[in-house]
């Protein structure tokens, strides 16, 4: 067993970080019982809370898995998932990935997974107007690439991977309002240059910073934030005298707008899809959604005709000032058609 203190502070960043932060920091300096430590957890997570218990969740009749779907727990309006939590199986890391190979299509049937593409930070574009990302989506470019282009002032050309990876940590955490604390910890960087990477998003995106002000003002007012479609987001403590909590309710009244604006938008996708699928003479049917994600399962003379369906319904089911891409693929099980 291998005692480390709960606090531990981290010499890359010089912020005090979780056990899990050192054990991270410590395999990446070449210590191997550290990465074998990691390895365990993660061996043990899968087992215990997917392996194992899936296993127990099959319904003796249909010799499948069964979730239950909610509709109001999320304050944004996503969907959610229980007993078993399909939402949440395993997708960043390759051990994890295996345990969507274990969903397979039944006989003669494929599996078929279409997925929005960056749908939220399309909805920042479209919902704060902002004109930079908006041309980005327009002309098919690489957003993170773009954004690396704009406020680092270099070329899309030739640009350093990791360069792309900040701004990719960036684009996504503007949307959940991370902080430079936040920010310096994912990539690894000081608190101080994290800072400056945020002050440059904001100086190339005004619109961005105009959006969050906007937004948390009117939540301030009024106790809702609304979806680009007119649904009311509930965002509770956003006057609370603690602070932590009250910063905690802005981030999410930013926030709201554009998951909830993504929840309706796939959501009425779902509407569209089974009549669109009986219009064309097809029996896929839909099995599951998983936020941005939709999975059927069809025969397998379907799969061409099924795809294009489901992605002609997800790109045209509303019309905002960015377009909407659906990627489309198709396997004998979830992990193949992802």
């Amino acid at each position: 067993k291998l005692n480390l203190p709960k606090g531990v502070k981290n010499s890359k960043t010089g912020s005090w970080g979780t056990e899990a932060a050192v054990l991270e920091e410590l395999a990446d300096d070449g210590f191997p019982i550290a990465r074998d430590i990691l390895d365990y957890r993660l061996f043990m997570k899968l087992k215990s809370t997917y392996t194992d218990a899936l296993q127990s969740q099959i319904n003796p009749k249909t010799q499948r898995v069964h979730t239950t779907f909610m509709q109001t727990v999320a304050s944004t309006g996503r969907l959610s998932s229980n007993d078993p939590n399909l939402q949440n199986i395993p997708i960043r890391q390759e051990e994890g990935r295996a345990i969507r190979r274990a969903f397979v299509a039944g006989p003669g049937n494929k599996l078929l997974s279409a997925d929005y593409s960056q749908i939220e930070l399309r909805l920042m574009a479209h919902v704060a107007d902002v004109k930079g990302l908006k041309e980005a989506f327009a002309q098919g470019i690489d957003i993170h690439a773009a954004t690396a282009s704009q406020i680092f002032g270099i070329p899309v050309e030739g640009m350093d991977p990791m360069v792309r990876r900040r701004a990719k940590a960036i684009n996504f955490g503007i949307i959940y309002g991370i902080s430079a604390f936040g920010l310096a910890r994912q990539l690894g960087i000081d608190r101080k240059e994290a800072q400056d990477y945020i002050n440059a998003y904001f100086a190339r995106y005004p619109e961005i910073r105009s959006y969050m002000e906007e937004t948390v003002y009117f939540a301030r007012s009024n106790g809702y934030v609304l979806t680009p479609f007119g649904r009311k987001c509930s965002v509770g403590s956003i006057d609370d005298r603690n602070a932590s909590r009250r910063q905690f309710a802005e981030r999410a009244a930013i926030n709201a707008p554009i998951q909830g604006g993504a929840a309706d938008i796939i959501k009425k996708a779902m509407l569209r899809l089974t009549p669109a699928l009986e219009k064309a003479g097809l029996s896929a049917k839909l099995l599951l959604q998983v936020h941005d994600e939709l999975i059927l399962e069809m025969p397998q003379s379907e799969t061409a005709a099924v795809a294009e369906v489901v992605k002609d319904v997800m790109e045209n089911v509303v019309h905002l000032s960015v377009p909407l891409i659906a990627e489309v693929g198709s396997g004998d099980n979830w992990a193949d058609a992802h």
